[in-house]
């Protein structure tokens, strides 16, 4: 090779090297996220899942994995700089903080390996016992709280955020969450909301996060709305905070697709594609209040396209799903929880569903020219769906969208936000008005619920709905057992999946029926004792075959329980619910009948 040409070679290597370096720096300037989070119980065992795995993830088009335990990576610190004196070496909290840090440390190797990014999922406020002992004069308000409204908080986080990214130079970034504080895991902390001052908690906290962690050691903060008192849900409120941050390409705001939890009927964030700051959307694919991927409830087609009850007893105005913000310049991707949510069961074997609505979103995501079921059917191609079984999957997994909706709230009537919750983990709630405890108990709902229908004259046009669930229900159990897929694993979980669906809402339509009349027997003081033994017939009925679906089948998830969910661990319930709303009809109706059996005597 002559002088001239090596010379030219060497030109053209050097100008291509320096359009991959740009090329590359602009991506990671602005890059569009497709992240994962296996969002494990709190005080619970990890979640047994291929989501875990960081090559699965990458395999799977992710770029980045959120590491959600509660054992926060700002937990696996020891705060030496402030105080030696927090976690004295040696001792049994010092070594807590020692192994923690090593499962910190192996997690984002373990990313970093597989190609993707790791973020950790961060509770604020979480600092150490021994901390807020030796500083609460300094950091706490005269309520007890740790508050940012004490110069000496913001001081004390700052050092935390220097400490945290010296023992993890690795770490990618931080989810922030604010709202809630879970500490299940954390045994040697404590912490609170640090939102005291509504929106000005949050304006100092961002200000803190962007300068010392964007700005000073390039790093990347999603910041959750998800939070209580507005931010989330309400555009003046969410925008009065976004417009006092300075924009930055590493801060990133965080935003649940639903006004309020992940419940259908609720409506698409009105706070999405608002402000001047990049957003990624969330989206839980083991959906906590719809069954946890115990039975057929594929969403993704809600997600994308919009759900149905946005056309009839919920419509939106403006934005109503993922394809109306795709193309927004503050949309720069979205955040799949593949796993996770809420507390206990049902618990599941089989990830099929919760792959299903993952695989969609995610390679959606990747490409968002696509429609939704040109990557569902794409997902067909993998899991082996071939002939007639791909038009009935397909038909199925609509209809388990119907079915759940009509369930579980209703696609016709008008359903207020706070009756969702009569439905959630693995909890059936009744209908008494008061709740035994005031923790986040879902007994209560119901009965406004109620309150509300018979009023108006709809409440047996309710309990229809939850009989056309049934219906729809059945249609899916038949169409499941036409179904063949490639892994016979997948295809027995089909069937008993959707069998558990057909059952589970079998009992809540005989549960709300019995309570209807009931309900229409205590205003009147005359029960029609006829429908209700007979209703109550098949309730038992269908719990006993539930019970054996369960038996019979080592598939099968876990059950529902007919309690009202209390938030009292390890259990989360006491006595009221469904199950103790039914046998109230049942005795009367009992000592009715035993009272007209003496008399005819």
């Amino acid at each position: 090779m002559s002088a001239r040409s090596f010379f030219y070679l060497l030109v053209i290597f050097s100008v291509s090297l320096n359009f991959i370096t740009v090329t590359a720096y602009s991506q990671a300037k602005n890059p569009f996220y497709i992240l994962d989070m296996v969002h494990n119980n709190p005080g619970e065992p990890l979640t047994n899942s291929i989501y875990n795995d960081p090559k699965v993830l990458a395999d799977n088009g992710y770029t980045g994995q959120v590491l959600n335990d509660f054992t926060f990576a700002h937990a696996a610190i020891t705060f030496k700089k402030l105080n030696p004196n927090i976690f004295p070496e040696g001792s049994k909290e010092w070594q807590w903080v020692m192994n923690a840090a090593d499962r910190v440390r192996q997690n984002i190797r373990d990313a970093h390996a597989a190609g993707i990014k790791v973020y950790y999922f961060t509770d604020l406020i979480v600092l150490p016992k021994k901390l807020v002992e030796l500083y609460r004069d300094e950091i706490c308000d005269s309520l007890g709280r740790i508050s940012f409204e004490r110069p000496r908080t913001l001081e004390v986080h700052k050092i935390m955020l220097e400490e945290l990214f010296e023992t993890f130079p690795d770490l990618d970034g931080l989810v922030i969450r604010t709202g809630e504080t879970y500490l299940n895991n954390v045994p040697y902390h404590t912490g609170n909301n640090p939102i005291t001052n509504r929106e000005q908690s949050h304006i100092k906290l961002l200000n803190l996060l962007r300068e010392e962690v964007c700005v000073k050691r390039n790093k990347t903060i999603f910041y959750r709305t998800w939070s209580f008192g507005g931010m989330h849900e309400l555009p003046d409120y969410y925008l009065n905070v976004v417009n006092s941050i300075a924009p930055h390409p590493q801060l990133i705001f965080s935003i649940k697709h639903t006004k309020g939890d992940y419940h259908r009927t609720f409506d698409f964030n009105p706070t999405l594609t608002l402000g001047k700051h990049p957003q990624i959307v969330e989206v839980q694919c083991q959906r906590e209040y719809e069954g946890k991927g115990a039975y057929p409830n594929y969403v993704m087609n809600g997600v994308i396209n919009g759900f149905e009850e946005y056309q009839t007893n919920t419509p939106q105005k403006g934005n109503k799903s993922l394809n109306d913000i795709k193309d927004h310049p503050n949309f720069k991707g979205i955040w799949n929880w593949s796993r996770g949510g809420g507390w206990v069961g049902p618990y599941i074997s089989n990830e099929f569903w919760c792959r299903l609505n993952a695989y969609v979103l995610s390679h959606w995501a990747a490409n968002t020219k696509q429609t939704e079921k040109e990557v569902f059917d794409r997902f067909m191609d993998e899991a082996g769906i071939r002939g007639a079984s791909r038009k009935r999957f397909r038909e199925l997994c609509l209809l388990s969208a119907k079915a759940v909706l009509r369930g579980h709230a209703s696609s016709k009537l008008p359903f207020e936000n706070a009756w969702v919750w009569w439905m959630r983990d693995e909890f059936l709630g009744g209908i008494d008005s008061v709740a035994e405890v005031d923790k986040f108990s879902s007994e209560g709902p119901l009965f406004h619920a109620f309150s509300n229908y018979y009023q108006q004259g709809m409440l047996l046009k309710a309990v229809a709905e939850k009989y056309e669930a049934v219906k729809i229900w059945k249609q899916i159990e038949t169409l499941s057992r036409k179904v063949t897929m490639s892994n016979k694993n997948d295809q027995v979980y089909l069937n008993v999946s959707s069998r558990y669906g057909l059952l589970l809402h079998q009992i809540i339509a005989e549960g709300w029926n019995i309570m209807a009349l009931g309900f229409e027997g205590d205003k009147t003081g005359v029960y029609d004792k006829a429908k209700i033994s007979a209703s109550i017939e098949n309730y038992d009925h269908y719990w006993k075959q539930y019970e054996d679906l369960k038996n019979q089948n080592p598939s099968c998830a876990s059950l529902y329980k007919p309690y009202a969910f209390v938030f009292i661990g390890p259990k989360y319930h006491l006595k009221k619910g469904m199950g103790a709303s039914v046998d109230k009809y049942r005795n009367i109706v009992k000592k009715e009948l035993e009272t007209n059996t003496a008399s005819a005597k």
